[in-house]
């Protein structure tokens, strides 16, 4: 049977060219030629997947805004509390999620992992274009996944996982990894752009017009995108991040994007030898082996979300021995990094110009909101001056230009969560209002980071 022809197109602006390149020759965008069949003559167009239904989607017609009917979505728990609320409250019937991340990272135990709690109410159709059906059957067992309404199925052609969605009618569906599917129709690899578009479309269909509620595992590449560029991130309802260090046994979900719930929202895992076990309290196991009475640490409070997570600051600042001084951070942004240092050596006094600079968080968190500002500051002078902050003491509060100190949101509720954390004194900006500190915790309140430095070391 002849193979139907295909058209390259840009992704950027639609503009189709004779074979693939490079460069759009109409708006030069680089790397957006990708390839899709061609729409027979006289037919009604067909959708990127080589179909001509859209899922069950029919044909869309306007319609006033006052006759839309709002219900709200249905959502269902998945078994795994942190991964509920990356997801904002559970899953999202008929939503299709992204689940991204470096390969061996955890990503394939958690969507099996799942599957145990969601086989009580509903069917799961795990499709796997990496694994074996045994091998997927040995990892259950050691994960100790009850194989009630569980399916595998081992096939990564496109079109056979969709006859099979339509004839099983699974709740959910499980996808392992969309860069290993591919549509006969296309003549690129699988893995391409064209492809992992035109399989991630097609499965929004599936979606939308059957209600399936989608996962779909994407491996990320050095450069940290998704299948290279990321064209999958504005077609999914929702992205979430596995992130950690394979040598260390924590690993962090973040939502990159969420249509139904807040994309600051973190999930805390551990990983055993009998898979992913959820971490309730981070704020414990990202203070568990702290050092006391050592220069160049200190613990802030940051907000994920509505959660609240302590988080230890650690800097260390050595004299060069370059003409440059040399700046490495980690875990916080790098240019907030540089003018804190501006401002500790013109408001603070402390000559750290000369000095080179590193400043890490600890656990692999990424503090991004201001409040861990003056943790930075007391860390670095700790460093400079070689005195070590109390043990006891926590610092929240946003560092201006002139040195001065600014409130925080959501003060109340760090200083509930330093407390219970066993700290017994905080330091905060005076200006902050309404402030109602718990009995056993002394706030200080300073006005600039001269008064800070003076109260600390």
């Amino acid at each position: 049977m002849a193979k139907a022809k295909s058209v390259f197109y840009c992704t950027d602006c639609g503009n189709e060219v004779l074979r693939w390149q490079g460069q759009c020759p109409a708006c030069g965008a680089w790397n957006t030629i990708v390839e899709r069949p061609a729409e027979p003559k006289g037919k009604t167009p067909k959708s990127t997947s080589g179909r001509r239904d859209s899922g069950g989607l029919g044909f869309a017609r306007p319609r006033p805004i006052t006759e839309v009917e709002t219900t709200d979505e249905l959502r269902f728990e998945t078994g795994m509390s942190e991964l509920d609320r990356v997801l904002g409250g559970g899953a999202v019937k008929g939503s299709l999620v992204l689940v991204g991340g470096a390969p061996g990272i955890g990503k394939s135990t958690l969507m099996l992992q799942i599957c145990d709690n969601l086989c009580r109410f509903a069917n799961v159709l795990y499709v796997s274009g990496e694994e074996s059906e045994r091998q997927i059957k040995l990892r259950a067992e050691r994960l100790h996944v009850r194989g009630d309404g569980l399916y595998l199925m081992a096939e990564t052609n496109l079109e056979n996982i969709l006859d099979a969605v339509g004839e099983l009618k699974p709740d959910v569906l499980i996808v392992d990894s969309i860069q290993t599917l591919y549509n006969g129709d296309l003549t690129t690899s699988p893995g391409s752009v064209g492809q992992v578009k035109d399989c991630t479309l097609a499965l929004m269909n599936a979606a939308k017009g059957q209600g399936v509620t989608v996962f779909v595992i994407g491996h990320v590449n050095k450069e940290g995108s998704i299948a290279g560029p990321k064209v999958l991130e504005h077609m999914v309802d929702c992205v979430l991040y596995f992130e950690g260090e394979q040598q260390t046994t924590y690993r962090i979900l973040r939502a990159a994007k969420n249509r139904f719930g807040a994309t600051n929202e973190i999930g805390v895992f551990e990983m055993a030898d009998s898979g992913l076990s959820e971490v309730p309290n981070p704020s414990e196991m990202l203070l568990e082996g702290r050092p006391t009475d050592t220069p160049g640490t200190c613990v802030t409070c940051a907000m994920e979300g509505v959660r609240p997570v302590l988080a230890e600051v650690q800097a260390l600042l050595t004299p060069t021995s370059f003409n440059m001084p040399r700046r490495m951070v980690s875990g916080v942004d790098f240019n907030r990094t540089m003018l804190l240092l501006a401002v500790l050596e013109k408001r603070g006094g402390l000559m750290v110009n000369s000095c080179d600079a590193y400043v890490n968080v600890v656990g692999g968190l990424e503090l991004e909101e201001p409040a861990v500002d003056l943790a930075m500051v007391i860390a670095l002078a700790s460093s400079f001056r070689d005195k070590p902050v109390p043990g006891d003491l926590a610092a929240v509060g946003e560092v201006g230009l002139t040195g001065e100190l600014r409130a925080v949101s959501a003060l109340n509720q760090r200083l509930s969560e330093v407390h219970r954390l066993g700290f017994t004194k905080c330091l905060v900006p005076s200006r902050s209002v309404k402030v109602s500190a718990p009995d056993g915790l002394q706030l200080i309140k300073v006005r600039n980071i001269r008064e800070a430095l003076a109260a600390v070391l």
